[in-house]
């Protein structure tokens, strides 16, 4: 359990869980002692090259950095890892300098972890220093939390934003990744913070999990969404929930309730607003539900494992209490 003071003072709900959503994605409950589910419900450790690195879809390398962060969302699908022991971090940078230079299908790299930006600025900027220079390299992305969770570390940090400044380049960006959940998230701080990162040159997006008891509803999930796209953060992913232990039971909504929770927020928003797409990340690729027809999910691979899949649509019988693709 790690809370950082900022993230804690938006607590306003000292008693319920269920009428605060910063604390019921923060403060642990008795229901994560459920073990439902998978540790790895993405199929990682099977896209696993070395320590630390994987290569799953054939464009996209991923770097986990390291297993802390400023902190632990009670959802989070790397539970297994994170704030653990582990040997599932990043150990030898040159063994996956070089896989990355030898596989030129690979155009962008993904760092995440735990949170890469917990890192001091001189190990960020080691990555960076190494990664830009690859010809095949399009751009780079951050996956962060810290935007939401401790503003301040990026706010106060000059030598992070000249960083970012410098190797956010016109031909070849550095994107952020981050994660807003609940309009609550977006402060005068967590704003501020945006518009720094937007200043130095980087572009940020957002990816949301639909979380039970957090978010969902249609009316807080078109709020999130115009309200990012305000502070100039592009709507990216809505995640549905993964059936990870210690989560499925607490966190995950149906998928059939998670469509029409998704397709109802559309009708209030705008094409920018919008443009995310609302995605299960399977074992087998990135799964995006598209829609019903007689009685019958649609569905479309966004990305996928095996590059034969890819676009590839396909329907299964709707399952009114199923949240997973596996429980169809």
């Amino acid at each position: 359990m790690s809370i950082t003071k900022y993230y804690a003072s938006l607590m306003q709900d000292r008693k319920s869980f269920n009428n605060d959503p910063i604390k019921r994605m923060i403060i642990p409950q008795l229901s994560e002692l459920n073990l439902q589910g998978s540790y790895d419900t993405s199929g990682e450790m099977e896209n696993t090259k070395m320590p630390g690195f994987q290569h799953k879809y054939s464009q996209t390398a991923l770097i986990l950095t390291t297993n802390k962060c400023a902190s632990y969302c009670r959802y989070c699908f790397r539970k297994r890892l994170l704030g653990i022991p582990t040997e599932e971090t990043l150990k030898r940078f040159g063994d996956a300098l070089k896989y990355i230079k030898e596989h030129k299908e690979i155009n962008n790299i993904l760092i995440s972890g735990g949170d890469p930006l917990i890192l001091s600025t001189r190990i960020l900027e080691n990555f960076l220093e190494k990664l830009t220079p690859i010809e095949h390299i399009r751009f780079i992305r951050f996956g962060t939390k810290i935007p939401v969770v401790f503003p301040t570390r990026i706010i106060e940090d000059r030598t992070l934003l000249d960083m970012f400044r410098h190797y956010s380049r016109k031909d070849k960006r550095i994107y952020i990744v981050t994660q807003f959940n609940h309009s609550k998230e977006i402060t005068k701080e967590s704003t501020m913070c945006i518009d720094k990162l937007l200043k130095a040159g980087t572009i940020v997006n957002n990816q949301t999990v639909l979380l039970r008891g957090v978010n969902d509803n249609p009316e807080t999930i078109s709020e999130l969404q115009n309200n990012l796209v305000s502070i100039g953060v592009g709507p990216y992913y809505v995640f549905q929930c993964r059936p990870v232990k210690r989560v499925k039971l607490l966190y995950q909504v149906p998928l059939l309730r998670g469509y029409h929770i998704i397709e109802d927020a559309k009708k209030e928003l705008n094409g920018h607003s919008k443009r995310f797409k609302f995605i299960m990340s399977h074992r087998t690729g990135k799964i995006e539900i598209i829609g019903i027809k007689d009685n019958y999910f649609i569905f479309k691979y966004h990305q996928a494992k095996n590059p034969k899949n890819l676009g590839k649509i396909f329907m299964k019988p709707v399952n009114k209490t199923a949240g997973w693709l596996d429980d169809l």
